[in-house]
C-alpha cells in the first residue's frame, strides 16, 4: 500500500507545484485549506455512514464495497491536506512509529 500512496501523493505534489486546468486535486489546493478541511470532513462522515450501512441511498446500501471506496476517498483528501499543509505521508509514519514505542 505504500507504493500506492507514494505514487499518489507524488502526483498530488505535481499537482500542487504545475496546476492542470481540470484537475480536480489542482482545483481543491487552489480553493484553500477550508475547501480541502470541508471535504475531509464530508469524507469522513461518508466513511461513518459507510460503516453503518447509512447513506443518502438508503440502509446498507453499498456494503463493504462502498466502505473501501470512502476510505479510499478519504485517504486522498488526507493526501492533499497534508501537501497544502507542506507534511508528507513520511511525517505520519514517523509519528506511528514514535507512538509504537
Amino acid at each position: 500500500m505504500d507504493a500506492v500512496l507514494d505514487e499518489l501523493f507524488l502526483t498530488i505534489l505535481e499537482r500542487q507545484a504545475n496546476p492542470r486546468p481540470g484537475s480536480y486535486t489542482a482545483q481543491l489546493l487552489a480553493a484553500g485549506e477550508d475547501e480541502i478541511l470541508k471535504k475531509v470532513g464530508e469524507e469522513a462522515m461518508e466513511v461513518i455512514l459507510a460503516a453503518k450501512g447509512q447513506g443518502t441511498k438508503g440502509p446498507l446500501w453499498g456494503g463493504k464495497e462502498r466502505l473501501v471506496g470512502e476510505v479510499a476517498d478519504l485517504l486522498y483528501h488526507l493526501l492533499v491536506l497534508l501537501a497544502a499543509q507542506g507534511l508528507t505521508p513520511a511525517d505520519v509514519k514517523a509519528e506511528l512509529v514514535q507512538r509504537r514505542r
